[in-house]
């Protein structure tokens, strides 16, 4: 099984990934350490990334999917995964940028694969806005919180997405989808 924590910057992604790899033994891989430097450096200087920015960064996390389901080895995966393109990089790598993302189109790929859960992560813009302002040492700055609301769209039932409200806890949010997973394995 591979679960993916997704979620605009800020709500609790990597917090919730580490309890629950702690908990369960499973490998966690935070996404934002495969950006490449030139993505980090454009962040940093308040820049959001464009989707040609971050398709290189999906499909490398892509690779990592495929690797560890081949493995047959359960692993936890930190994304945004904000638009729904960005999560059919993430299922179907190149193949979602033939047009067949979302079932529609020549590849013929569906909303989901099999073995993959995505946790959303889901919560008021103040309220991430106040967590973001709050953290330190992080390379995205508060202003570019605005553009990830504005680029994301939120999950659909239909592609294995539980949605999870942040108000709620870290240990509560990771013991729901703890649940989750057991339904799925």
């Amino acid at each position: 099984m591979i679960l993916i924590i997704m979620g605009v910057s800020g709500s609790g992604k990597s917090t919730v990934g580490s309890l629950l790899s702690e908990k369960l033994g499973w490998t966690l891989y935070e996404g934002d350490d495969y950006h490449p430097k030139e993505n980090i450096e454009k962040m940093a200087s308040g820049i959001p990334l464009t989707d040609q920015d971050r398709t290189p960064w999906l499909l490398l996390l892509h690779d990592i999917i495929q690797r560890e389901m081949a493995a047959g080895t359960n692993a936890i995966l930190v994304c945004s995964a904000l638009k729904k393109l960005y999560r059919q990089l993430l299922l179907f790598g190149r193949c979602a940028l033939d047009g067949g993302g979302g079932g529609g189109g020549g590849a013929g790929l569906g909303d989901r694969l099999e073995g993959v859960l995505f946790a959303f992560l889901q919560g008021s813009f103040q309220l991430i806005q106040e967590r973001v302002q709050a953290r330190g040492g992080h390379f995205m700055p508060p202003s570019l919180l605005r553009s990830q609301f504005d680029a994301l769209e939120p999950p659909s039932p239909a592609e294995n997405a539980l949605a999870l409200d942040i108000r709620n806890g870290m240990p509560e949010i990771a013991a729901e989808i703890e649940r989750a997973l057991s339904a799925h394995l």
